[in-house]
């Protein structure tokens, strides 16, 4: 009776799940939509999933984040949001910022965005029982640009869903996207501070070789910049990027600021050579799994790039390394430590 009366009384947490109700996924919607799945797996008696209409999902939602979830979410001990917002208000959230992007490169954002991050960002991470990041970079970059504490920064890096392997089957992405030539890809949203103007050099040494360099990923109202003389084969479906990974010769990362950089992770855990600018948390996602180049050095990119397409020595050592490195790397892991650093927050009261 007594274990049955415990139980009972465990707080709830109520997870925001606006950012996993997009159609769209990148790396946050990949964390949120992970997150939510996960950690009511994980423990149901302590999570209940809040999740808004999906015309609610994008910037129409903001005022159902500041106003609506709190109240649906009142009765909960804790409110977890893994999507950089969370409402204002509340003195009860845990929050997940994956970086600081905008203010460190405002450049890249619309000024409104930008002032709106500037605005919101310091009073969230001032207000929140926790602040939850996903790499070491990140951290330094709440600690630098929000004045956080770094006692109340917990790192959990992202995962790899295990559907990302080396043996997919790339043929029907291909022919859906128009891939007949061999390929080396890029995935991300198109903005000033993924830095593809870099690959031109490499795109013209490629094609001399048959092979295309190709851009996946949308651009969003919010964002300033995009790619200069590469192909880009817009959004791609959720349920195609293991095929799309598996069938390329390498993927190319030259951001000049990342707080993950997952896309790398799942190309390495599909076996594709990954080859990233030496910038913000690249270096720590990959580790010694890739090749990391200068962000500003054209030259050093094309020529990495050839050779991780081309040598077929270098791909086996890089496949193995990635393949390995990846696999350390779960959302199983994420959910148990995200689900016990919430645990120590309801302990502490």
């Amino acid at each position: 009776m007594e274990a049955g009366g415990a139980l009972a009384h465990i707080p709830t947490v109520a997870i925001n799940a606006r950012a996993a109700a997009r159609a769209e996924i990148g790396g946050v919607e990949r964390l949120a939509r992970q997150m939510a799945i996960r950690l009511p797996a994980l423990r149901p008696d302590r999570y209940r999933v809040i999740r808004p209409p999906e015309a609610l999902a994008h910037r129409a939602g903001h005022l159902w984040e500041q106003s609506v979830l709190p109240l649906q979410g009142a009765r909960c001990g804790l409110l977890y949001s893994p999507a950089n917002l969370a409402p204002v208000v509340s003195r009860r959230n845990v929050l997940v910022l994956h970086d600081a992007a905008a203010l460190r490169h405002p450049e890249s954002y619309s000024r409104p965005y930008v002032a709106y991050q500037r605005m919101i960002l310091p009073r969230l991470a001032r207000r929140a029982r926790l602040l939850i990041t996903v790499s070491d970079f990140s951290k330094g970059e709440l600690i630098e640009l929000l004045g956080s504490s770094p006692e109340r920064i917990v790192v959990i890096p992202d995962g790899v869903e295990e559907r990302f392997r080396p043996d997919v089957d790339p043929s029907g992405a291909r022919a859906r996207y128009g891939l007949g030539f061999p390929y080396v890809l890029v995935v991300g949203s198109v903005s000033e501070r993924k830095n593809l103007g870099v690959l031109g050099q490499a795109a013209r040494a490629l094609a001399e070789r048959g092979v295309d360099l190709v851009v996946a990923g949308s651009g969003r109202t919010y964002l300033r910049g995009g790619s200069v003389g590469l192909r880009r084969l817009g959004y791609v479906a959720d349920e195609d990027l293991p095929a799309l990974y598996a069938g390329a010769r390498a993927l190319a990362m030259p951001s000049m600021y990342e707080g993950f950089g997952l896309p790398c992770l799942e190309a390495m855990a599909c076996g594709v050579p990954v080859v990233v600018a030496a910038a913000g948390a690249l270096p720590e996602t990959v580790g010694d799994a890739g090749i990391l180049i200068d962000p500003g050095d054209a030259d050093a990119f094309a020529s990495a790039i050839l050779a991780a397409s081309f040598d077929e020595a270098l791909r086996a050592t890089l496949a193995q390394a990635g393949v390995r490195r990846a696999a350390s790397f779960s959302w199983t892991r994420t959910a148990a430590l995200t689900d016990a650093a919430i645990g120590a927050v309801l302990a502490a009261g």
